[in-house]
């Protein structure tokens, strides 16, 4: 298995708000609790970021908070996709300059590029910043689906170091593993799937539900990652609800409905996000009991 520090469970961190700015104080906090909770990594302005309606200026801000709060105790891969190819050049530099350790980039969304299109897209980042890039592959979001025969043409730039995996597809991981070769750092987007991700080779899971859950998560992870499955399925039996009631609602509206619940932060969301359902919201609850929260 690849020797690398890009392991483990990495939340996909939410970015908090008060009185419609960036709650920074939050942010920091949120950071730290992860850190403490002993996660491997951290990635800030993600999807669960709601880096889709978050400004440039804000953008960058979140990224050199984390970097700065981190201050090197865990790697930080920053969110840095578009689909200008320009735009996320142009994020990547920022997390080069402000000392993240990797970007995360995801597959160009509503202008469905070809597979030589996504191919050309990271090859223009890999050839722009000396950086290491994580593609992101999450088609229910973004309308395409990057191949395992584009990916190992990627996985041989310099740059190119792995993938984020939210597909939940668990058949298409083998054959990534042979195909993009020993150094290629598989990560799953999918917490309900994780287990099995990291049975076929996986080296880690940027994780929605560590934001609420980081000791746990962190427990399940180690387990899996020193081959102690029985203690993984344990801990997967004590999160799945969890995993799968913080997507009951378009997300992060649940995980921040959550982290309020635990006094972490408000449950404030952006436009055309909204506040979670109420419906929804004991669901929640009993499955943040049943992780031991």
């Amino acid at each position: 298995m690849v020797q690398s520090h890009f392991k483990g469970v990495l939340p996909a961190l939410v970015t908090p708000f008060r009185d419609g700015e960036v709650d920074e104080k939050a942010f920091v906090a949120l950071v730290e609790r992860q850190i403490a909770g002993g996660v491997h990594g951290l990635v800030p302005v993600g999807t669960t970021g709601e880096t889709s309606t978050l400004s440039h200026e804000e953008h960058k801000r979140v990224v050199e908070l984390c970097v700065k709060t981190t201050a090197g105790r865990v790697p930080v891969i920053a969110g840095a996709g578009s689909n200008s190819t320009d735009e996320a050049i142009e994020l990547a530099a920022h997390a080069k300059a402000v000392g993240a350790d990797a970007c995360l980039v995801v597959t160009p969304y509503y202008n469905r590029p070809s597979q030589e299109g996504m191919y050309q897209h990271y090859k223009a980042i890999n050839d722009a910043v000396e950086l290491p890039v994580f593609v992101y592959n999450v088609p229910g979001r973004t309308g395409v689906d990057i191949s395992n025969d584009t990916l190992a043409r990627l996985a041989k730039l310099p740059n190119i170091v792995g993938i984020k995996d939210a597909t939940g597809d668990l058949t298409r991981i083998s054959l990534q593993r042979l195909t993009c070769g020993p150094d290629w750092i598989m990560l799953t987007g999918d917490d309900p799937t994780a287990l099995g991700y990291m049975a076929h080779g996986g080296h880690g899971v940027i994780s929605v539900t560590s934001n609420v859950a980081p000791d746990a998560c962190a427990a399940f992870m180690n387990a899996c990652m020193q081959g102690q499955w029985e203690t993984g399925l344990y801990w997967q039996d004590r999160l799945v609800r969890l995993h799968k009631a913080l997507f009951l609602d378009s997300s992060p509206a649940p995980t921040k409905f959550a982290l309020a619940q635990l006094g972490l932060c408000l449950e404030d969301v952006r436009l055309p996000i909204v506040p979670c359902a109420e419906a929804v919201r004991p669901t929640i609850l009993a499955a943040m009991r049943e992780a031991g929260l």
